[in-house]
């Protein structure tokens, strides 16, 4: 008989239970727990990503001459701000059909977001209106995107540095930032044409955002020329040693590092067991892929040139981790190695190629970010089976018509407006006392 309430409580709770308020309750519970998940996601992966802008200041501080550092450190902390105040108010409208929010938007097939600005949800948001906020909190889908916007600007600075003009550097990073990158993002992560039509995949931007970079940075370098004895009437190239190898490896590592937060952040969501263990698989596959371009450079150099190359198992790693950004996912350990693998190879055998062209690149950035950037977007169709030959090349070569075609057109316009590469004395002085009035190593400055 004592047992009997305890029967009546159990029947009691199976039936508050299997009432249709209760499960909705608990579906509105795992709504908001996913909501809550998804923006620390968000969050996290973001913060990794802005430490990126650290590992390429440090990596670009390395590879130049010791005259022109003060310029790297200054163009990288400048663009970074100026890339968020663009981005915040144009750029993020640009980029997404509704404005504010990315996820979940029912308008596809577009060639242009918004214009506005950014807006983030009320302060201290209840659950009560949780319903209504959407997949994730908008602020941490902002600042999250943010960091792709700036990290694009960042590819542009390493390979055109020691020869450009601070100010006009600064006003390209304003249009790229505004215009130039969420427009094209938006035709793939903003429901565009590219991803409604073509069926374009592109995980974390091997092309959405590196090869952009690499496209801009590759306009600049044609418009620039190269630095004052890189070639010789010859025809021979002549090498340009940076001055810090430890503070550029540093660079490597950081960059590595936030690789996790720029691929892992793109699962876009951490809801359930299915995200967090792909968001597992993504981190695995991306240090996989830094692993393979790191060895395949330091095989190659020591086959090629008898002596292994620093500088080119440095960018080998990063071209591996560019090369998988297209599709973390869906390879295997073993299929991932292999994508970074190339990459790597690819770097070393495309930086000799630029300098046959007489494209100047100071820290390798086109070979890293466009040339593996475009192999990691092909390399999508060998493990991700919705990919398509014609849904990869075109939108490749639409983007970079795009972003090549008006990256040009703005330099030249730069180049004939206020100038955009410094004078031949400057340039011999270094542009850390002729630009900045300050050097990185006072004490030690080579001139």
């Amino acid at each position: 008989m004592k047992t009997l309430p305890k029967i009546a409580g159990i029947s009691a709770a199976t039936a508050l239970i299997a009432s249709p308020a209760f499960a909705q309750a608990g579906v509105e519970a795992a709504d908001h727990t996913a909501f809550i998940l998804n923006s620390v996601l968000f969050l996290m992966g973001g913060f990794l990503v802005f430490w990126m802008a650290a590992g390429f200041t440090m990596l670009e501080a390395g590879l130049v001459r010791s005259k022109n550092v003060t310029m790297q450190l200054t163009k990288n902390v400048v663009l970074f701000a100026l890339a968020a105040i663009a981005y915040y108010l144009i750029g993020y409208n640009l980029m997404y059909p509704l404005g504010n929010w990315s996820i979940g938007s029912d308008e596809t097939g577009g060639y242009i977001g918004a214009f506005g600005t950014a807006v983030l949800e009320m302060v201290g948001v209840s659950a009560e209106n949780a319903d209504d906020l959407g997949y994730a909190s908008t602020g941490s889908d902002f600042f999250f995107q943010l960091m792709f916007a700036a990290a694009t600007a960042s590819i542009v600075s390493g390979a055109l540095a020691e020869r450009i003009k601070l100010w006009p550097f600064l006003i390209f990073t304003i249009i790229l930032t505004s215009l130039i990158y969420p427009i094209q993002a938006s035709w793939k992560w903003g429901g565009g044409f590219l991803d409604s039509q073509w069926g374009f995949l592109d995980f974390a931007g091997s092309t959405v955002v590196h090869s952009v970079g690499g496209w801009a940075a590759l306009a600049g370098a044609i418009i620039l020329g190269p630095r004052i004895g890189k070639y010789a009437k010859d025809g021979k190239v002549i090498p340009i040693l940076g001055s810090n190898l430890p503070l550029a490896t540093l660079g490597m590592f950081i960059l590595w590092m936030g690789w996790f937060g720029f691929n892992g952040g793109s699962q876009l969501a951490m809801g359930t067991i299915g995200d967090v263990a792909d968001v597992s698989r993504i981190f695995a596959n991306t240090n996989a892929a830094a692993a393979g371009g790191v060895i395949a450079a330091l095989v190659l150099t020591q086959l090629l040139y008898k002596k292994p190359d620093l500088t080119m198992i440095l960018n080998g790693a990063l071209a591996g981790l560019v090369a998988i950004t297209a599709e973390p996912l869906t390879p295997s350990l073993g299929q991932a190695t292999l994508i970074g693998a190339v990459g790597g190879m690819i770097v070393v055998f495309a930086v000799p190629f630029l300098d046959k062209l007489k494209i100047d690149d100071t820290v390798g950035a086109i070979p890293v970010h466009l040339f593996a950037g475009i192999w990691g977007t092909l390399a999508v169709l060998f493990t991700n089976p919705d990919a398509t030959f014609i849904g990869q090349i075109v939108p490749i070569a639409i983007i970079g018509v795009f972003v090549f075609g008006v990256s040009y057109a703005v330099w030249m316009i730069l180049k004939v407006t206020v100038g955009i590469r410094v004078s031949e004395e400057n340039e011999i002085m270094g542009l850390d006392m002729s630009e900045l009035g300050m050097e990185a190593y006072p004490e030690f400055t080579n001139r």
